[in-house]
């Protein structure tokens, strides 16, 4: 890969590609609550109830708030709605609770209205706020869309000098599935038609000299918006959310992946984790993952190289084969079974399956490539798709057996060139990617270099090492390397989704080796083949893009998840999107292959793609329907039941 022209350090949205920093941004109050600048990085969530149900909003209100949630986000579909924000408030206030609340509007400017005069912030998304989208296309000269920009002014101005006067902050929030004809015409389904929906807002609020504003792009590069707003000045606060992430584990790795990386660079003063249960749920999550970043300073102890990728675009890197490691095979996954003898048995928590009476092993399709034995000797015959890494004192040879060298011992490649094996794996820490080291490796063709990294900046080192071979043009494949300090499950799972999950976006890493013997090793495979999916990298399982509750919901989301989640696990790389309401309905899925949107009470409406295939199929019959449209497309294989 050729090093591109970008700053050696500096990206053009402001953050540093090898020391932790915060963006600075603008402070703001939302209520009492301060945001942006040297405040902590707030958490916050939606309810889920009916907003004109106010005891059953108010319920769950408090077990949000219960649960350590900062900011409390609250539908208004409509203005009945609105006003039953007052009520919601005023029960709030008297039970002891001042924690802000969030208005959330899309359609209506005239309930955005209404909700400024009860609660402290109002969330509008651009893309249907002042327009309808009617999926047309539209085409318009410069001074037709002057008109245009005209009329979107004069219909938000009313609510930015109302929200100025009362004192109270607002959310822009920019969604890839509500772009609308206008900007589609204009723009094309692009990031850079995101970067305008906002900006147009934007600028309206500085126009009257309204700086309240928080501002959020969901998309899988919100860095552009953040770029676009530094060229004109603007500073203003930054919302992280994933808003299809799903449940379960899933839902918790892809929020990871789609947030902690953003942090990690430095991005966002507030976080929305959406998972597809109830919004308590989603509390302590967003907190473990906030939770790195407060108090942390900036760390500086990372020597910058040239940029060797496109921060707003993803490509991977260019690496030579080894084996199967590298070049265009997906990425491998390795573990640590060092710690205790390894036996059959133990297979199990990394994907394999051995049937005593069959005399065969099963594969997952989480089935690992590589286990770290350390100084162990294999005593079984070992599944035809595993390999074993020994340390290279150990080394014996056999079939499927490889040498692990620590990159101290570069200096005796004669000695590792005289032992017979396919590949050498060759542990290397960032302060021992020397140019001596690097200049000898380049030139190995059956050499993969595992990068691991003890720093608080994980994802920092491992970018910089790999654009550290970049630099010299080194295609060596390259395996990352990470042990998270934290032991507790699901925090292991947030921090290792972060850390390795951010090289794996920029395109670096043929492989993944998490450490951590002291977390269950099916944990461990499993989070490491949940970060592949979440980037993309690898496929195993299908794929849910499954929206968060919210009072606008026409079904029970858990549940229906749940159903449809039983019959089609098996569809391996088919991608289903399951959304509550048409306002994240066929747009926000533009990716799935297939898709399940309520359309009203009891009625689904399935898609293939963004095309409608069938309305109003009623709910109880709706799941059985979407096998069969699966089906009728030819993406539908007969589940296997595994023997023993």
């Amino acid at each position: 890969m050729e090093n591109s022209t970008h700053s050696q350090e500096t990206t053009d949205f402001g953050a540093n590609l090898f020391n932790y920093r915060r963006r600075t941004s603008r402070e703001m109050l939302i209520g009492s609550l301060s945001m942006g600048g040297n405040a902590p990085i707030r958490i916050q969530s939606m309810t889920t109830a009916d907003t004109m149900d106010v005891p059953l909003t108010v319920a769950e209100s408090v077990r949000m708030i219960e649960a350590g949630c900062e900011l409390v986000r609250i539908t208004a579909p409509s203005k009945k709605e609105a006003e039953a924000l007052n009520e919601i408030a005023q029960a709030l206030r008297e039970l002891g609770h001042d924690v802000p609340l969030v208005a959330d509007i899309h359609f209506t400017p005239n309930a955005a209205e209404v909700a400024a005069d009860y609660v402290e912030k109002i969330r509008v998304n651009p893309g249907n706020y002042a327009d309808k989208k009617k999926f047309e296309e539209l085409t318009y000269s410069d001074a037709t869309y002057a008109d245009e920009l005209k009329r979107i002014e004069a219909r938000f101005t009313p609510l930015v000098i109302k929200c100025k006067a009362l004192g109270r902050a607002m959310r822009i929030g920019t969604n890839h599935g509500s772009l609308s004809d206008r900007i589609l015409g204009r723009y094309g389904d692009t990031p850079m038609g995101m970067v305008e929906s906002a900006m147009e807002f934007l600028r309206i609020c500085r126009l009257h000299n309204y700086h309240d504003v928080v501002i959020s792009m969901k998309a899988s590069n919100p860095q552009v918006l953040v770029a676009h707003m530094d060229k004109e000045g603007m500073d203003y606060p930054l919302h992280l959310g994933v808003t299809e992430a799903g449940d379960g584990e899933d839902g918790r790795i892809k929020s990871a992946v789609g947030i902690g990386v953003l942090l990690e660079d430095g991005l966002g003063d507030t976080v929305r984790v959406s998972l597809t249960e109830a919004p308590e749920a989603e509390l302590p999550v967003a907190r473990k993952l906030v939770e790195r970043y407060h108090g942390r300073l900036d760390l500086e102890d990372i020597p910058s190289v040239p940029l060797s990728f496109d921060p707003f675009s993803y490509q991977r890197r260019l690496t030579h084969e080894v084996a199967n490691i590298g070049h265009r095979h997906v990425p491998v996954v390795v573990h640590d079974l060092s710690n205790q003898p390894i036996t059959p048995a133990r297979l199990f928590g990394c994907g394999y399956r051995y049937s005593v009476p069959l005399d065969k092993w099963n594969l997952d399709d989480f089935a690992c490539d590589f286990i770290y034995a350390g100084d162990q000797t294999v005593g079984f015959e070992l599944p035809g798709t595993l390999g074993v890494i020994q340390n290279a004192p150990a080394f014996a040879g056999g079939t499927r057996h490889y040498p692990l060298w620590d990159a101290q011992t570069w200096a005796s490649a004669p000695s590792i060139a005289a032992i017979e094996a396919d590949i050498h794996f060759v542990k290397v820490e960032r302060d021992h990617l020397t140019d001596a080291f690097i200049e000898w490796v380049k030139f190995q063709n059956n050499v993969v270099l595992v990068l691991t990294t003890t720093h608080a900046h994980a994802m920092a080192s491992l970018r910089a090492m790999c654009m550290r071979l970049d630099e010299v043009q080194c295609t060596v494949p390259v395996i990352l390397h990470r042990q998270p300090e934290a032991t507790e499950p699901e925090t292991y799972q947030l921090h290792a989704a972060t850390d390795l999950g951010g090289p794996l976006l920029d395109g670096f890493g043929d492989g993944l080796w998490l450490g951590g013997t002291d977390v269950p090793l099916q944990w461990r495979n499993s989070t490491a083949f949940g970060i592949l999916q979440a980037t993309r990298t690898r496929i195993s399982k299908t794929e849910y893009i499954s929206c968060p509750s919210c009072g606008r919901t026409l079904f029970d989301l858990q549940e229906t998840t749940a159903k449809i989640r039983k019959v089609t696990s098996h569809l391996k790389g088919v991608k289903i999107g399951i959304m509550g309401c048409i306002v994240n309905g066929p747009g926000e899925m533009a990716d799935a292959d297939y898709g399940y949107v309520g359309t009203g009470p009891g009625k689904i409406t399935l898609y293939k793609e963004k095309e409608v295939i069938q309305r109003n199929v009623p709910e109880a019959e709706a799941v059985d329907a979407l096998v069969e449209l699966i089906r009728a497309h030819g993406d539908w294989v007969e589940p296997v039941i595994a023997s023993h």
